[in-house]
C-alpha cells in the first residue's frame, strides 16, 4: 500500500500536491476547483484559507469530502435584522 510522503500547495503550478511512497503524485489544480465549486467570494476566501494553512485538509475535502456542501455550510450568511 502506498503512503503518502508530502502534502503541500505548489504557488509555482496553483496546484496543491501530494506525493506517494511509490512516488506517484496527484496534483489538484486549485484555481479549476474554485471556479467549479465557488459560488461567492466568501466561499472562494474559505477554500484559500484551506489551501495555505492546511492543504491536507483541502486535498481531503476535494478527493473525499463534497466541497459544495462544506462550502455552504461554513460560508452561510444570515443577515443581521434590527
Amino acid at each position: 500500500m502506498k503512503r503518502l510522503i508530502s502534502c503541500e500547495f505548489n504557488m509555482d503550478t496553483g496546484c496543491v500536491e501530494l506525493v506517494y511512497s511509490d512516488n506517484s503524485m496527484i496534483s489538484i489544480d486549485c484555481t479549476a476547483v474554485e471556479n467549479e465549486v465557488a459560488d461567492n467570494l466568501y466561499q472562494r476566501s474559505e477554500l484559500d484559507y484551506l489551501i495555505y494553512n492546511d492543504p491536507l485538509a483541502y486535498a481531503d475535502l476535494i478527493l473525499n469530502g463534497d466541497p459544495r456542501v462544506y462550502l455552504k455550510a461554513v460560508t452561510e450568511y444570515k443577515s443581521q435584522e434590527s
